[in-house]
């Protein structure tokens, strides 16, 4: 008897493959967010510039109805790295666009993973990447940050990567959620030690610490390391899905195979256009993050309050109170943080992005009062 027919039972939906079956998955609470303070997904929380309102506001009709165009956008990709610090050399077949920087997860996974193989990744981390590996039936390795400061378990992956090479080691740099920072010689290094692995280096928040592997990678040198970048969390486009993969064009054209020819639409081509064109308005908004960062920091110390903070632009409070409660509490202030509950290591605390100074004054101020 055939799988497809063992897996049918009547009067049911038919089932999907057994990898998918077994999972959970991954889920943030979206709504009824728009109108709070958002401090709970590390987006941008200004908006992005007026550049990106006027070229949306220019769209016409007929970009609506046609199938989107992509010519020029690597190009324009590829000057912005260059500009901000990347490698000279780079070309647009190194860049690869896709929905969003989770959709390039995705893709990466169904073009290297397969059932048996191994991600080698850490925990904790970004939610996305384990129900990625699962739904190709991948074997999760991961591996603990260590101590109270949450350091880079070094060792243990160099361990694991030369007695196991797994088909890919994913790092997040800095590391959602704890603001994990690894130095770029040393992923380099990582990535050269194993050349049949894929490093994948999560980079989503490097503008707000400055640890990327852009400026020093040779991907002809280390053709297995690829980079993810997006402009969600700077630029401000996290609503309109935009983001890269960059690294050897080999590799690119690979995860490029596994995603659909328009995946990315005509209104985040427009906008990612306009937001290339503006990094002052990147740069004067990393800047002012950086200044509520350590305004934040400094108002925690004062106030006595146990919190954990590196890279990124959020941190980590452990709340004399239960979590859920003080979640629970700001959200009737409208004021929006993330709870890490249950999550390995951090449980008992809760995340909260930064924003601007008078943001965060306004969340400070919030938070002392329900947890003082």
């Amino acid at each position: 008897m055939s799988d497809n027919i063992q897996r049918f039972t009547p009067g049911a939906a038919p089932a999907a493959r057994a990898a998918v079956e077994q999972l959970k998955a991954y889920s943030a609470p979206l709504e009824d967010r728009r109108q709070m303070l958002r401090l709970d997904f590390n987006e941008n929380t200004i908006g992005p510039s007026p550049l990106v309102a006027q070229a949306l506001r220019n769209f016409s009709t007929e970009e609506i109805a046609v199938y989107p165009e992509y010519d020029g956008l690597r190009e324009a990709v590829v000057q912005n790295l260059l500009e901000t610090g990347c490698r000279q050399g780079l070309k647009p077949d190194q860049v690869g666009l896709f929905n969003g920087v989770d959709a390039a997860i995705h893709a990466v996974f169904q073009a290297f993973g397969d059932a048996g193989e191994t991600l080698l990744t850490t925990v904790p981390t970004f939610g996305y990447y384990s129900p990625c590996a699962g739904m190709q039936g991948m074997t999760i390795e991961a591996i603990p940050y260590e101590g109270e400061r949450f350091d880079f378990p070094l060792a243990v992956i160099q361990e694991s990567l030369a007695a196991r090479p797994p088909r890919l080691l994913l790092i997040c740099n800095p590391n959602n959620p704890t603001g994990t920072r690894l130095p770029a010689d040393q992923v380099i290094a990582l990535a050269a030690s194993a050349p049949g692995t894929l490093v994948v280096v999560d980079e989503l928040y490097e503008a707000f610490t400055g640890d990327s592997v852009l400026p020093s990678a040779d991907f002809t040198v280390t053709p297995n390391l690829l980079v993810f970048r997006s402009l969600a969390k700077t630029a401000g486009l996290a609503g309109l899905r935009i983001g890269f993969a960059i690294g050897h064009a080999d590799v690119v054209d690979r995860i490029s195979r596994v995603t659909g020819p328009y995946d990315v639409n005509s209104v985040a081509v427009a906008a990612t256009f306009a937001a290339l064109a503006d990094q002052s308005y990147v740069d004067a908004y990393v800047a002012e993050v950086l200044r509520a960062r350590e305004w934040t920091l400094q108002a925690l110390r004062n106030a006595g309050m146990r919190h954990h903070c590196d890279g990124g632009n959020y941190l980590l409070v452990w709340p004399q109170q239960p979590v859920a409660e003080v979640d629970a509490a700001l959200r009737e202030l409208g004021i929006l943080v993330r709870s890490m509950a249950g999550k390995p290591l951090i449980d008992g605390c809760f995340r909260v992005s930064i924003g601007t100074t008078s943001q965060m004054q306004r969340f400070v101020e919030a938070y002392l009062r329900l947890d003082p």
